[in-house]
């Protein structure tokens, strides 16, 4: 069986440069979706946080912004359906990555707050960086990838990689007063950002063994991908034919 580690943020606010703090949490369709297209490939799912800390729900996420009315409530009925798992995480500390194939991080503005700088997140990244292992990231949740530090930079710089952009951050009002934003951020980590055209269009990026997604919208787009490759076993190498050719372009 595949198996498939969730690594969600365990922040319930960000802090913003003027102190303040905005509250937040995960974004619901992007732990739901990619939870319940999983479960149905026949995959097992965990859920772990920092300290086993039960993660908070970004309320925004199931209001307008979270799309339409059906969309929102057949969403909100799957995350009724796990409830269990998010209220009882396992401890990340506790986690032995090594036993799933896939390790993967939702957004919202959580992992900003805490996973940006996480020890015990950011040691998983490295050795998955390391071991060629898969590894996603959704939207804000590429911020986790800033604490994978060498001694040298970052374990992912040269990676192309995509996540939520400038433009599509501005959208959030409250983002004025962000200490970073996180197109800026993995620019400066060395990794090569990409981004659809047009903003709150899905977009997802795969080289070597870390795939991405751009925002909320590509939640689906990125777990249907992901259970392709993982199911075709094109990933027992950290590679794909396609990747090897990304990696290259990306030296």
């Amino acid at each position: 069986m595949t198996n498939v580690l969730f690594v969600v943020s365990a922040a319930d606010h960000w802090t913003l440069k003027d102190g303040s703090e905005h509250p937040t949490g995960f974004w619901a369709e992007e732990l739901a979706e990619p939870h319940r297209i999983f479960t149905e490939a026949g995959f097992d799912a965990t859920i772990a946080a920092p300290n086993g800390v039960a993660p908070t729900l970004d309320r925004i996420s199931i209001g307008p912004m979270g799309g339409s009315r059906s969309k929102r409530e057949k969403i909100v009925d799957y995350l009724k359906k796990i409830k269990d798992q998010i209220d009882h995480p396992v401890n990340l500390s506790e986690v032995n990555h090594e036993e799933y194939d896939l390790v993967f991080y939702p957004g919202g503005h959580g992992p900003m707050e805490d996973l940006a700088t996480d020890p015990t997140s950011g040691k998983i990244l490295l050795e998955r960086a390391q071991s060629g292992r898969t590894v996603a990231v959704l939207c804000h949740a590429p911020a986790a990838l800033l604490a994978a530090k060498t001694n040298t930079g970052n374990a992912f710089a040269g990676f192309q990689v995509t996540g939520l952009s400038n433009l599509e951050e501005r959208f959030n009002p409250f983002s004025f007063k962000a200490k970073w934003l996180l197109e800026d951020a993995l620019k400066d980590a060395g990794l090569k950002y990409e981004k659809n055209k047009l903003p709150y269009m899905s977009k997802i990026v795969v080289d070597r063994n870390l795939y991405s997604g751009q925002n909320p919208q590509s939640s689906v787009a990125l777990a249907e991908r992901l259970v392709k490759d993982l199911r075709s076993d094109v990933k027992t190498t950290g590679f794909t034919e396609k990747n090897e050719l990304n990696a290259g372009n990306a030296q």
